[in-house]
């Protein structure tokens, strides 16, 4: 049977700085650190069976580094992408579990002061949000939550017949799918909201940068420059703010961001651009009405 012959392998001279850092670097992970050996050995025309054996690899090991280095170069020594274990459970089902948390046992007939993992467990099945749903489920997403609501008692939770369906199209869009469709690479997220009252304050002296000894040096004195509203829109998917001040907050300002987002790249090319906000006047043009 004949044998593979072994890719042949040359480095540029930054290439081989890289490897050399990565094979001897004390911070380098085990694994990049193997793989930089091989392709280091391999580039000194050495065969996969010496490498092997100098390394402690197996041939076949040796071989799939040596060919992913000659083909890809440099991003070939990176693992591959892995699709891992389709979720179990939907992102709607873990905003649902959290707002039964966030509601006293004795609205749902439970004689229970406050909800434990097992019992909120118990009650997401009883209530048919998860054909099955365990504890350790239930305290896994709850010790994610950064907010963590239902640690407070001030919180009011609104109960909306129709969240189900509206907190479906908000985390659909937020796990980059719409309608059952996956979002595509020109199709972009953006959450928006703006606070108000916010103080301009300015410093009646400079701020001094820190020093090799010396910690950032900040004057107390400042000046008040009124109260301003900051608009903030927020590229879910890119982790990307585009912000501006306004003196107050309204439909007006509020298209201004808008037009500020959408007079850019990649927003004003896309395909389209969904926007996520409240049901607040100021995104809506109106007041919102009275009970």
């Amino acid at each position: 049977m004949p044998v593979a012959t072994a890719r042949p392998i040359s480095l540029t001279a930054s290439q081989r700085h890289r490897l050399k850092k990565m094979a001897y670097g004390h911070r380098t992970p085990h694994q990049a650190r193997i793989r930089a050996h091989v392709v280091l050995h391999a580039a000194r025309g050495r065969s996969n069976a010496c490498i092997a054996r100098e390394t402690g690899l197996h041939v076949d090991t040796v071989r799939t580094w040596r060919g992913r280095f000659a083909d890809e170069g440099m991003p070939g020594l990176a693992d591959r992408q892995r699709p891992g274990r389709p979720p179990s459970f939907t992102a709607l089902q873990t905003a649902q579990v959290k707002a039964l948390a966030c509601q006293l046992p004795a609205e749902t007939g439970t004689p229970l002061a406050r909800w434990s993992c097992p019992e909120l467990a118990r009650e997401a099945t009883a209530r048919g949000i998860a054909p099955a749903l365990s504890a350790s489920t239930v305290r896994r997403w709850l010790a994610q939550d950064a907010l963590k609501p239902w640690q407070h008692r001030s919180w009011i939770f609104i109960h909306d017949p129709d969240f189900g369906p509206k907190a479906a199209r908000v985390l659909d869009l937020y796990a980059r799918t719409w309608q059952g469709e996956p979002l595509g690479p020109d199709e972009y997220v953006i959450s928006a909201d703006e606070k108000t009252s916010i103080q301009a304050r300015c410093r009646c002296h400079p701020t001094l940068a820190p020093g090799q000894a010396r910690a950032m040096q900040v004057n107390h004195t400042y000046g008040r420059g009124g109260a301003l509203a900051y608009l903030a829109a927020y590229d879910v998917h890119h982790a990307r703010v585009l912000s501006r001040t306004e003196p107050r907050t309204g439909i007006d300002p509020f298209m201004n961001l808008v037009t500020q987002v959408m007079s850019q790249e990649p927003y004003a090319s896309a395909k389209r651009v969904f926007w996520i906000v409240d049901n607040g006047s100021s995104h809506r043009g109106q007041r919102p009405p009275t009970a």
